[in-house]
């Protein structure tokens, strides 16, 4: 087994990509903890909050048989974050814990993958030998995040409705649909 440490994936190294089929025949074990400032797509959901929040994550691949007897190259991916949104009751910050664990099947081709994916319970993907396993990670991530962040309670006191005074006294005092023609043929007679 093989135990590798990543610490920045923005830049090119080998830590990014891998040869997942290669991976997986040697059982080999990647994880690192990388800034959310490394992962582009996650600043730009946080608006810039959260640079300096941590990902923890590892990645372990495995072959495995099917029923047939085949070799299966699977990877197996555990992350751990809090990504800092927007609480959109209250406006103010809120921390969304995302701890995720996944397992991808590898199958020869994107066509084929496509064509397996509706119906398997596992995720595939196509196989190669420079799978972007960065992109996979931040993927995970941002599927994780909720379509609208809220606190379960807010810290402050949330408005839920809006009163306008004059909306009010606008109301209370209900003009006559026929003011303005008695006005003018007031001013016809003259």
């Amino acid at each position: 087994m093989i135990l590798l440490h990543c610490r920045y994936m923005k830049r090119e190294s080998i830590f990014a990509y891998l040869d997942a089929k290669a991976f997986a025949h040697a059982a080999s074990t990647r994880s690192g903890r990388n800034l959310l400032s490394d992962f582009e797509r996650l600043m730009q959901e946080t608006h810039g909050l959260g640079a300096d929040h941590l990902l923890d994550w590892s990645a372990h691949g495995e072959l495995r048989s099917d029923q047939m007897g085949s070799e299966q190259v699977w990877l197996h991916l555990t992350l751990k974050t809090n990504v800092p949104l927007t609480c959109q009751r209250c406006l103010s910050p809120v921390n969304i814990t995302v701890a995720q664990k996944h397992a991808y099947r590898f199958v020869g081709s994107e066509e084929e993958a496509q064509a397996q994916d509706e119906e398997a319970e596992e995720d595939v993907l196509a196989l190669s030998q420079d799978f972007n396993l960065a992109a996979l990670i931040e993927d995970e991530v941002l599927m994780a995040l909720p379509l609208i962040a809220s606190h379960e309670t807010c810290p402050v006191e949330v408005k839920l409705a809006v009163a306008d005074p004059d909306f009010d006294a606008g109301a209370t005092e209900k003009s006559n649909p026929f003011a303005v023609l008695v006005k003018l043929k007031g001013e016809k007679s003259s």
